[in-house]
């Protein structure tokens, strides 16, 4: 299952063994919607050779004039995201995709180092490996990541808050899927709006607090 890595990995670590190189990987899927560079939704699945392609998968339709086996997951759609996936492979190429690939990881990076740097959040995504941020609140304070992501949101970032997977329900995370477009200045906007919605929390934190702590005044007859 290669849906984001597989148009990642051999653009910026062509070293990584992780494809048909090892002789145990049958079938490698990718999603050309996400790293591809094209627009939703085309995906693909290549096998070794022939006969690792499971039989059961294969459909054998003869109205169309002949036997024409077919494993795709319908008939009738659009051929629109493979032309163009055929026109990005033709336009970009192997150095066009990894020059891509490289700014998006450094962007990547940027923005792991500057959220971390700021105290606050705990990096959870492994730096070099996709260019994804996956972050947490290092410490519990009482506003969470789901608040930050509806803050994020005001300003039109859409930065998903959700709980990991059953077992680990207790760690929720913000997640920055990094794409082409993003640019340098994009990631300090973005990083400028994050600390502005932390500031906006804390602040409605400390305005709550001192809320309960001062009594309310006390009622007085009014004057006949």
């Amino acid at each position: 299952d290669a849906a984001s890595g597989g148009f990642v990995a051999p653009f910026t670590r062509p070293e990584l063994l992780w494809d048909f190189r090892l002789p145990l990987v049958k079938s490698i899927n990718v999603s050309g919607h996400k790293y591809g560079l094209v627009y939703p939704g085309i995906g693909w699945v290549i096998w070794r050779d022939k006969t690792e392609l499971p039989e059961d998968l294969i459909f054998h339709v003869n109205y169309l004039g002949g036997d024409q086996p077919t494993f795709n997951l319908n008939f009738s759609k659009s051929a629109s995201q493979v032309l163009g996936q055929y026109y990005n492979f033709l336009r970009l190429g192997k150095s066009g995709y990894s020059r891509i690939m490289e700014v998006l990881q450094e962007n990547a990076n940027y923005l792991s180092q500057a959220l971390e740097a700021r105290g606050l959040f705990k990096l959870l995504s492994k730096v070099g490996d996709l260019p994804v941020v996956t972050f947490a609140l290092k410490e519990e304070t009482s506003f969470s990541v789901f608040d930050i992501s509806e803050k994020l949101r005001e300003r039109g970032w859409i930065v998903p808050a959700y709980t990991m997977a059953p077992n680990a329900e207790h760690i929720s995370v913000l997640r920055v899927v990094v794409r082409e477009g993003f640019s340098r200045d994009m990631a300090d906007m973005l990083l400028n709006d994050i600390e502005r919605a932390v500031r906006h929390l804390q602040d409605s934190q400390q305005y709550s607090k001192s809320s309960k702590d001062t009594p309310s005044p006390k009622k007085t007859q009014g004057v006949c």
